[in-house]
């Protein structure tokens, strides 16, 4: 690409697609998966009680990119754990994370600067596990787009998609966590490289694999700075996801989203109708029952009334025979 030789940055991306994950890259994602492992609710309680489950979600969180993709593609699910070098590495970390006396392992790296660094070269890796899932189906499935975009985002985004599984190993039991219910910024950005991997492999992107790495890592690691910096859990393509969201799923007119304009379903506009006409029934007859409710009428006051009656017409007829007489 031009561009890249004239801001001098072929090399850069050269550099970057050579660039060895092992030890120090695989090391922070490591770090970074226990941790926010150990941020989760209950976590530490299940670390005192049962150090096997505890350490089995580690792994899942570590390796469920890899598991997934491997029972995805038809091949053995242990297979990941095969590389008994990557699996002590990330068993010592989960240790010194959960146990390490005073906590000194888990509060060092909960620091914002050293956080911050670790998490950027987490994000080095997603590039590497997305491309490699995306090369891996390629292999198997030639010229099956969404295979490959499928495979990537199980081999980036494991972790996250099979959370529903690793919360059954605790004992907790949460669907309404489901990645694909609400999916969480980083399952949405690793399907977005997943598709652009993807389409760069089947030559519908015209652009270098190497000049796409760099594009990808520069993007997701700035972005993940800038909400760790900030404080915020916005994604960037929230706009864009609520415009798309409006305009092709909910049914209303296309222009809407744009406008601001949003008309309600007729459905629900005679759903709304109807339960405003039977409100006002039933406060109706409701006002009615309390009315008779708070007016009674007293048989005494009504055999008075009577009697009263009863003495005038007597009063009368004596007169009329008076005048008679």
């Amino acid at each position: 690409m031009d561009l890249f030789e004239v801001l001098h940055l072929d090399e850069l991306s050269h550099g970057l697609a050579n660039l060895s994950m092992f030890p120090y890259f695989d090391m922070a994602h490591y770090i970074v998966s226990v941790m926010a492992l150990r941020e989760q609710p209950g976590v530490l309680e299940v670390s005192r009680v049962s150090p096997l489950a505890c350490w089995f979600s580690s792994m899942l969180f570590c390796f469920g990119g890899a598991v997934l993709s491997a029972i995805m593609l038809a091949e053995p699910a242990v297979a990941p754990l095969s590389n008994s070098t990557s699996v002590l590495l990330a068993s010592i970390i989960w240790y010194l994370v959960f146990y390490c006396p005073m906590d000194l392992v888990y509060c060092s790296t909960a620091l914002l600067p050293l956080r911050l660094v670790l998490s950027g070269m987490k994000e080095v890796t997603r590039t590497w596990k997305v491309l490699g899932g995306v090369t891996q189906a390629h292999k198997k499935y030639n010229d099956s787009l969404l295979v490959m975009i499928a495979i990537g985002w199980a081999r980036g985004a494991g972790g996250g998609l099979i959370s529903n599984f690793e919360q059954l190993v605790r004992g907790v039991w949460k669907p309404e966590t489901n990645e694909l219910l609400k999916m969480s910024y980083p399952t949405k950005i690793t399907l977005i490289g997943a598709v652009l991997f993807a389409l760069q492999q089947t030559h519908y992107l015209p652009l270098q694999k190497h000049h796409l790495m760099l594009l990808y890592t520069v993007f997701t690691v700035v972005n993940k700075s800038r909400m760790m910096l900030t404080g915020s859990s916005t994604s960037p393509f929230a706009a864009i996801e609520s415009a798309v969201y409006k305009t092709l799923f909910t049914g209303h007119s296309p222009y809407a989203a744009l406008t601001g304009e949003e008309d309600k379903p007729c459905i629900s506009n005679g759903a709304a109708n109807a339960t405003t006409s039977s409100a006002e029934k039933n406060k109706e007859s409701s006002e009615n029952g309390e009315a008779r409710k708070h007016t009674p009428v007293s048989p005494v006051k009504g055999q008075s009334e009577s009697l009263k009656a009863k003495d005038e017409s007597g009063n009368a007829e004596t007169t009329s025979c008076k005048k008679t007489d």
